[in-house]
């Protein structure tokens, strides 16, 4: 939220509260820590991956607060190997067979 955000005052607007809507009106609750932002309930951060090369990455990242997500495009071939290669370097995969279900469905 900009710190010049005013506070909507009126009794025909829609954030007020007097319509109902998908608008609700920001308060102190509604943003979280910094830190604790880009951190899943495992507790680990979450680092997508399109291909090996950006698996590279992860060697920089400690594999205690890191985890890997393979991205919805990879084929069911490259992700295997992305597995394999996440595997190797001891780091956690959120989706380990992500593009591996479709296949078994058909």
């Amino acid at each position: 939220m900009k710190h010049n955000w005013r506070e909507p005052r009126g009794i025909d607007d829609r954030v007020c509260g007097s319509f109902k809507g998908p608008i609700l009106m920001p308060n102190i609750g509604y943003m979280s820590h910094e830190k604790t932002k880009p951190m899943l309930p495992s507790g680990f951060q979450k680092l997508l991956t399109h291909n090996g090369k950006e698996q590279k990455v992860l060697l920089m990242c400690n594999n205690k607060s890191h985890c890997t997500e393979i991205a919805h495009k990879v084929f069911s071939k490259n992700c295997r190997t992305s597995a394999g290669r996440a595997a190797q370097l001891a780091f956690e995969v959120t989706n380990p067979n992500a593009s591996l279900r479709s296949e078994e469905n058909e």
